[in-house]
């Protein structure tokens, strides 16, 4: 609530009631969105001593949608998510690999923030916000070396800080490039050790330091937008749990990349 607060502050200001009709294409939009994208994903622990490191690699696909609002001082809100699904590859220096992982992401962010008109041809649009973040893959079953697997649940909490522009590209065309850092507020790693039979308890991880962000560059076009976007996340390394029969783990020190593109349409 406090960040909210902070973030209201930080874009509200005096501003005409009323816009006139050429800036509009410069403002933040209001309404619904719908829309898909498509990624590659590349999540990695890296190797170190006594661990040879993994990875989990492949193509995803997803939905994506929005709510806009906005207020007669340019100042707007938006509630975001996305559900995104892909078949991973796993492969470990220590466990070999296994295909075919299946791998969901489901996110949800909610920002506010204000647009302000430089000129007649761009305009500046700054903003605040708080996002969850839930993963979950599934690696039960065996690996190429014979070595259990487990599911795996992961949740991030953080703060989203931002900026989008918007640049006139033509009498229709918009373009909307978008920067972002991602405040990490703290993470939680469930490992679900007991499907692996061997005697091991269930776990849950605390993560508290890392970061994140991403870039997007939109193209609008009336009601439809598309365009490349990325999103990085490093993640340092948990706390250590006991999981029985003498032993301890932690979630290690890992990043998280992903890019493609993206289609919405807005009504």
């Amino acid at each position: 609530m406090l960040v909210l607060a902070s973030g209201a502050a930080f874009v509200t200001g005096a501003a005409p009631a009323q816009e006139t009709t050429p800036s509009k294409p410069l403002l933040t939009r209001p309404g619904w969105e719908v829309g898909g994208q498509i990624s590659h994903y590349h999540y990695e622990e890296p190797a170190s001593p006594g661990f040879g490191g993994m990875n989990l690699k492949g193509d995803r696909g997803g939905i994506v949608g929005a709510y806009t609002f906005t207020s007669a001082n340019r100042v707007y809100g938006r509630i975001d998510g996305r559900v995104s699904y892909g078949s991973l590859k796993y492969t470990s220096g220590n466990t070999g690999s296994m295909d075919n992982v299946p791998d969901w992401i489901g996110e949800v962010r909610a920002v506010i923030g204000r647009d302000y008109l430089v000129g007649g041809n761009y305009s500046l649009s700054p903003y605040i916000g708080l996002g969850y973040r839930y993963l979950y893959n599934d690696l039960r079953g065996y690996s190429s070396t014979g070595a259990a697997g487990y599911q795996r649940y992961s949740q991030y909490v953080y703060i989203p800080v931002g900026l989008t522009a918007r640049f006139r590209a033509g009498e229709r065309w918009m373009l909307a490039p978008t920067v972002e850092y991602d405040a990490f507020l703290g993470g939680r790693q469930r490992s679900q050790l007991s499907d692996t039979g061997l005697g091991y308890s269930d776990v849950t991880n605390d993560q508290d330091h890392g970061y994140g962000y991403r870039v997007y560059f939109m193209v609008e076009n009336g009601r439809w937008s598309f365009g490349p976007w990325l999103n990085y996340w490093k993640i340092k390394d948990s706390d250590v749990v006991p999981i029985g029969l003498g032993q301890a783990a932690m979630e290690p020190e890992n990043w998280t990349r992903e890019y493609g593109v993206e289609l919405r349409y807005r009504f």
